[in-house]
């Protein structure tokens, strides 16, 4: 087969440092769109991103030469050196070091979209960390509480 064809879709997690509740809805209605122009200049597609104060979830579909830790990293990196240049009150801002990445099934894809897409309504019934281990739980990964929040 002459072509590489990979469909890798990928619910990302991450928060801001020591979860720090700084990302406002002026900044998510600037962080977002900017999240999705980092993820296309990568070859990476945003097909849904969304979060609150802090934290954001992407849907990602990632091309077959890219890792997840990679795209993360770009991500990441990308968007915290944006806002420190843009945003001279946001010069402390810091994205937490690690991530949670979880794979979506095709079938899945437009009901992990709304999740995404209502991320504020979620939150108003269920915290941050109770959502992240609820995923890690669903998706089998085993975890030791004391390096999750630390």
């Amino acid at each position: 087969m002459p072509h590489s064809y990979c469909s890798c879709l990928m619910h990302c997690v991450f928060s801001t440092k020591n979860r720090q509740k700084i990302i406002s809805a002026d900044l998510q209605h600037s962080l977002w769109p900017y999240l999705g122009g980092i993820a296309r200049e990568h070859k990476m597609k945003a097909l849904a991103i969304g979060g609150v104060v802090d934290h954001v979830h992407l849907l990602l579909s990632l091309p077959s030469t890219l890792t997840v830790a990679k795209g993360i990293q770009l991500i990441k990196g990308g968007s915290s050196k944006w806002i420190h240049d843009t945003f001279s009150s946001y010069r402390q801002f810091e994205w937490q070091e690690g991530y949670g990445a979880f794979s979506v099934s095709i079938s899945h894809e437009q009901e992990t979209i709304r999740y995404i897409n209502n991320q504020a309504a979620h939150h108003r019934k269920r915290s941050f960390k109770e959502e992240f281990v609820a995923f890690l739980k669903k998706h089998r990964i085993e975890y030791d509480e004391r390096y999750v929040w630390g």
